[in-house]
């Protein structure tokens, strides 16, 4: 039986955390004079995650079991002509699903954050801004309306630009967050287009009133062009969630956003800021199922993205870059279910990926500590013997990346790769390709990290920069100074050369809870999500034009028949064999990755140079609209603003009045002069016409 949530308690979700972010990030600043300490900053922050994860934990239990679901208006902003601007909630499954997620991957970083930034000078503004990205990113997945919807999806952004350029005297990291809002904001230009094409057609910014009144977008886009309304409407749509989930040719921004502290890696690159899109996607589903165009550039977009943005990651050496290329690759997977019109399964996908992402990152970052906060995997080796709660997470984080039968990463990418396999629309045969050679490629540089960091010789003695400068999160600064933070103390005392060592309880806890779900969470919910009721009123799917859901019902006999079965598909020997070859490579013939690169210079020079795009963007993109941007000031805004309709109108009146002001003398003979010529203008005038008019006529 279908219940009501109440208003009140959903309002606690995303207000919790703001209550901690309001906390931390001001009180505990020297913004609002520092009145509270660092014990009560993430105190307070901890509680409000923690107070909302709780509340969202209970709302799914109510979604999932009672049925309940919840789609109101909590506050009336404004009301302009017809159109109404409002704060509301829209709680379903969907809504439910990413509410837990959300809150549970924070609350585990939070916990994280206390050990791995305990000695960082902005360990409250950190708290602060974390708690703050929480609440936005919780406004945007409760949204019913594109109103609220947008901005929760400015508010993550600019939270991102504060918590990656965290450590603002380090030049990279401004460099970084820099790129990552502007490269957001070419997104966001076309995501703000979309909502306008609905609010300009439809007159609303209600989700419900869009998808009822959706077919009215089935129209001429008009303009000279064939094209559909609703196909330039999700085009513009998704040109967004390119921005946002880091999609080719707009991920650019997310590897270089690992200079921020790598707590925020694992909640902006996890479960959170890049997976923004892909929700988007899937709640605009009644409309992407009306254009088969705009399913197929989905489709074709995120198969680009998945299979090139993992090859990157096989040549990268910062440990937490390799788990960043891997988080692009994974987000391109998500991206080809919605284009093969799975929703559930990108969804799904979303979920399970979030859980292992986030153990993945904040393993990493585990291991930072542990070696002395050297990044560079070269330098690394037989770590397991040191690190045994971070090695055994780490190896379960990997095995649940690539897809091992039984891990939660198996049910969602097996499920991925099968939906693109029977999808029917224009570049599927690609993205399946692309998807199969993925397998492979995500096996390989999983384990060459895993094989580096954890097994093999002991490296992080011989280390040639060790003496130089840290392999951490700060670099030296444009003095050449090392920039102080929480990891420029060398580790309480522990020079470069020392033994790694286990993380504290507070990194290592996070590390085990998010383990579990990252091995059970896919088996225990495929069936509800994937063949089940949980997504009824969420997700449309028009399964006459695309059956591939429908057709892989038929086939789903249970999780454990699913796992025996992809134990025989040719996904599983392609990840084994990526995993085998990674071994012999970096276990057993450790000359051969040297002499593969000498033999493919070329080819690792053009991966090295990540396909040249930052080189295009920085020398070809920015000095063009630097350009185009001179131009319109010079000539558009000095030339024609200002010295036409402004500055020009002023002269003009000017003039006219210095004109006028000779005729209004004071002098009474020239007023009876003005008189006098007026008369016989005007007689001339009515004497003269008629004569004329009879002359023109013959």
């Amino acid at each position: 039986m279908s219940t009501t949530l109440n208003a009140a308690t959903l309002l606690a979700v995303p207000l919790a955390p703001l209550a901690g972010a309001v906390a931390a990030g001001i009180f505990g600043t020297t913004l609002g004079g520092n009145l509270i300490g660092r014990r009560l900053s993430h105190t307070l922050t901890i509680l409000g995650v923690f107070i909302a994860f709780v509340i969202s934990a209970m709302t799914l239990k109510s979604v999932a079991v009672d049925g309940a679901r919840f789609n109101q208006t909590i506050y009336e902003w404004m009301v302009v002509g017809g159109l109404k601007m409002e704060v509301g909630f829209l709680v379903d499954g969907l809504t439910a699903m990413m509410m837990c997620v959300v809150t549970f991957v924070s609350l585990m970083v939070h916990i994280y954050t206390i050990g791995y930034m305990e000695e960082d000078e902005g360990y409250n503004r950190f708290f602060g801004y974390i708690s703050l990205f929480t609440f936005s990113m919780l406004m945007l997945v409760m949204s019913n309306n594109f109103l609220q919807l947008f901005f929760g999806w400015e508010a993550v952004g600019l939270v991102s630009y504060l918590l990656i350029g965290f450590w603002y005297t380090k030049p990279t990291a401004i460099f970084a967050n820099l790129k990552a809002f502007l490269v957001n904001r070419v997104g966001d230009f076309g995501f703000i287009l979309g909502i306008g094409l609905i609010v300009a057609t439809l007159g609303t910014l209600n989700y419900g009133e869009t998808f009822a009144g959706a077919q009215k977008l089935v129209a001429p886009f008009g303009y000279g062009t064939e094209w559909q309304l609703i196909t330039v409407t999700c085009i513009c749509l998704f040109i967004g969630a390119m921005g946002k989930s880091a999609q080719f040719p707009l991920h650019v921004w997310l590897p270089d956003s690992m200079e921020g502290p790598t707590p925020i890696s694992a909640l902006i690159h996890a479960a959170t800021m890049v997976t923004a899109g892909i929700f988007m996607v899937a709640r605009m589903s009644p409309l992407f199922e009306l254009s088969d165009t705009a399913l197929s550039v989905v489709m074709t977009i995120g198969a680009i993205t998945a299979l090139f943005m993992g090859f990157l990651g096989i040549i990268q050496n910062d440990i937490k870059r390799v788990v960043a290329y891997s988080t692009l690759s994974q987000l391109g997977y998500m991206t080809v279910a919605l284009g093969a019109s799975a929703y559930s399964v990108a969804v799904f996908h979303l979920m399970t990926h979030a859980f292992f992402k986030a153990l993945l990152f904040l393993a990493a970052g585990s291991v930072i500590i542990g070696m002395h906060h050297n990044q560079d995997i070269r330098w690394m080796g037989n770590v397991r013997k040191y690190m045994p709660i971070t090695w055994i997470t780490s190896l379960l984080g990997s095995l649940a990346l690539i897809g091992t039968p039984l891990f939660a990463g198996f049910y969602s990418k097996d499920s991925i790769i099968e939906a693109v396999h029977l999808s029917k629309l224009p570049g599927s045969g690609f993205a399946y390709f692309a998807v199969m050679a993925g397998v492979f490629v995500t096996a390989f540089y999983s384990f060459r990290m895993y094989f580096l960091v954890f097994h093999g010789k002991e490296r992080y003695d011989q280390n040639p920069e060790a003496h130089a400068h840290h392999y951490s999160d700060e670099e030296p600064d444009v003095q050449g100074h090392a920039v102080h933070d929480a990891h420029a103390k060398d580790d309480h005392g522990h020079g470069h050369d020392a033994k790694p060592h286990e993380s504290p309880w507070v990194v290592t806890v996070p590390l085990i809870l998010l383990a579990i779900p990252s091995v059970v969470i896919g088996y225990l919910t495929i069936r509800g999500m994937l063949y089940g009721d949980f997504f009824k009123d969420s997700i449309f799917v028009n399964l006459e034009r695309h059956p591939a859901m429908e057709e892989m019902a038929k086939e789903f006999h249970g999780p454990v028949a699913m796992a025996l079965h992809g134990l025989t598909s040719p996904v599983f020997w392609l990840a084994l064999a990526g995993v085998v070859l990674a071994w012999y490579m970096y276990l057993k013939n450790l000359a051969l990755p040297a002499a593969i690169q000498k033999r493919f210079q070329p080819v690792y020079r053009i991966l090295d140079n990540k396909y040249y795009m930052d080189w295009f963007n920085e020398n070809v993109l920015a000095p063009a609209a630097r350009g185009i941007g001179r131009g319109l000031w010079k000539g558009g805004d000095q030339g024609v603003i200002e010295g036409i309709f402004v500055n020009g109108s002023a002269h003009l009146v000017s003039r006219f009045a210095g004109v006028i002001r000779w005729v209004q003398s004071g002098y009474i003979y020239h007023y009876a002069f003005a008189m006098l010529i007026g008369v016989v203008v005007l007689m001339t005038y009515f004497v003269s016409w008629p004569m004329i008019s009879e002359w023109l006529k013959k």
